[in-house]
């Protein structure tokens, strides 16, 4: 029993213990099929043939190197040929296209190479179109046909070797050329802006030469309260009968500006050799009468010589009814010319700007025509400008025998320039048949008159009636100056170029030995020698006889 029970027991247990064995043993079995299933399923994923699917594979694990393995394995070497000659003919087109647009933009002269580049592009274009290819190579659905293809690249290259070579070839020449037209359009660039700049630069000049500077309104300003505070020292005196000595040596000078015609007036007298015998008359406008007069009333000239200061309202006979340009004035259309704000009036035009400035009719400039009835006593006259300087003596220009012409002055023309036909409008009939466009014009500024002459010629009569035509300015535009070469025409006599030099105020070039040589230098032009835009060479020649001890000049702060 003993025994049986044990048996018992040992059975019992290996029953047990077998029974755990097939358990371990049937779960590995299990499991390791599982695996075998997913390793399977894992593979057919990875070598199904679905694109879309493998490549979402490949891109998830980031193989790059076996995704171009599997685009290589899938793509048609023969295709990629042909795609890539294609693309080569097409780049070649364009580049070949590219260098015909050059040369016409250029305008080279080479035009049988441009129609070389032009059949060379056409060639390419038909090579890809040509039936044979196209039918074969690029319509076909079925596989490249390899010796087709052969032959389409032998072409391509050919060609692509044709248009390398002429490239090769032009490229050096298009380059110079494309730079040769870069430059020129560069300079066209510049030009354009330097036009604009001088027209710019000539339009503030001309406003800063016909403004009146603060130093010149200062000035005038110090004189006239200097009258109004002191008028028992400035009575006006009676007139002096050297005045209408026709013995002594007369000026004429026309002017508002004190200070130019100080200079002017002290320049003759410092270089005169008998100044007691010179006479100054000095005519001014009534706003500036008073200042001309107390100038002159404080700085009397030296050496003795005389001055006689009057306004423009002292001669009665010089008004509308006798004076065209007086009775011009009063016309509605030269007020609306000259004066009115219009917007067809706005300029930036130098020239027109030029031309519609009142000074051009005022009455102090158009004295000059009228000598003859103002000095009445007197033989002849030395017309002076106010922005001139005198550098010697001048009394032998009363001795010159002027052949009974009535105007002694320098004629200005060289080559084709400062002759007739720059000032008169030839177009018209009444001025062609009058006056020969190539002769010489003189300068205003400095001009010996013989007053007597002038009377037995009427001068003033035909200033008168060439005036009176030119109401509606198509005869010349306006001035002094055209109405005098008209007036003059006949009767003018030209002097030595010593006697004058002009060009002061415009031009920088004007020689220093014609300056130091000349009787009378003349700063014509907008760069007056009392303005910040004078030429600073020429300057100094002004300012030396400038009385700068003048206490009211030191206050108004001239900066000369």
């Amino acid at each position: 029993m003993a025994v049986a029970v044990r048996g018992g027991r040992g059975l019992g247990g290996g029953s047990a213990f077998s029974g755990g064995l097939r358990s371990f043993f049937s779960y590995r079995i299990f499991f390791s099929a599982m695996f075998t299933l997913l390793f399977l399923a894992t593979l057919s994923v990875l070598f199904t043939s679905h694109p879309s699917h493998h490549d979402s594979v490949i891109l998830t694990t980031g193989n790059a190197h076996v995704q171009r393995m599997f685009l290589a394995l899938k793509s048609d070497p023969i295709q990629t040929r042909l795609d890539l000659l294609y693309k080569q003919a097409n780049d070649h087109v364009a580049l070949v296209n590219a260098y015909a647009a050059y040369a016409r933009k250029l305008k080279l002269e080479s035009s049988r190479q441009l129609r070389m580049f032009d059949d060379l592009a056409q060639n390419f274009s038909e090579l890809v179109l040509k039936r044979s290819y196209r039918a074969v190579l690029f319509e076909s659905d079925g596989p490249v046909d390899e010796d087709v293809l052969r032959q389409f690249e032998k072409e391509v290259k050919d060609k692509v070797k044709t248009a390398r070579l002429m490239i090769t070839e032009t490229k050096e020449s298009y380059d110079n050329q494309l730079k040769i037209q870069k430059l020129k359009d560069t300079i066209f660039a510049v030009t354009e802006l330097l036009i604009k700049a001088k027209k710019n630069g000539a339009f503030a000049s001309l406003i800063a030469a016909k403004s009146t500077p603060k130093s010149l309104h200062c000035l005038a300003m110090r004189l006239m309260e200097e009258r109004i505070t002191h008028p028992e020292k400035y009575t006006d005196e009676e007139p002096k009968p050297e005045f209408e000595d026709p013995t002594l040596y007369h000026y004429a000078i026309f002017s508002d500006n004190v200070i130019a015609v100080s200079v002017v007036v002290n320049s003759a007298v410092k270089n005169a050799e008998e100044p007691w015998k010179h006479v100054f008359h000095i005519v001014t406008d009534k706003m500036n009468l008073a200042a001309m007069k107390v100038w002159f009333r404080r700085r009397p000239l030296e050496g003795g010589a005389h001055v006689e200061v009057k306004s423009v309202d002292d001669f009665t006979f010089l008004n509308s009814s006798y004076v065209p340009v007086l009775r011009q004035l009063e016309s509605v259309n030269m007020q609306r010319f000259y004066f009115e704000n219009r917007a067809e009036n706005a300029t930036k035009d130098v020239n027109n700007m030029k031309f519609r400035n009142p000074k051009y009719l005022s009455m102090l400039n158009h004295l000059r025509f009228y000598l003859p009835e103002m000095y009445p006593k007197l033989h002849r006259i030395l017309f002076l400008d106010d922005d001139v300087v005198v550098q010697k003596d001048l009394t032998a220009l009363w001795r010159i025998d002027l052949d009974w012409k009535v105007n002694g002055a320098v004629e200005t023309c060289f080559g084709s320039f400062h002759r007739y036909g720059q000032y008169l409008n030839f177009s018209r009939p009444l001025i062609k048949e009058r006056f020969n466009p190539n002769s010489c014009a003189w300068a205003f500024g400095m001009n010996i008159f013989n007053l007597d002459a002038w009377r037995r010629e009427k001068c003033t009569e035909e200033y008168h009636y060439w005036q009176n035509l030119n109401e509606d300015r198509t005869l010349w535009k306006l001035g002094t100056l055209p109405p005098g070469l008209i007036t003059f025409y006949s009767t003018t006599k030209f002097l030595d170029k010593s006697w004058h030099v002009l060009g002061l105020g415009y031009n920088p070039s004007v020689s220093m030995d014609e300056i130091n040589n000349a009787a009378v230098i003349h700063f014509n032009g907008n760069m007056k020698p009392w303005l910040d835009i004078a030429l600073n060479q020429f300057k100094h020649l002004w300012t030396k006889y400038l009385d700068n001890e003048m206490e009211f000049v030191q206050m108004c702060n001239f900066g000369l």
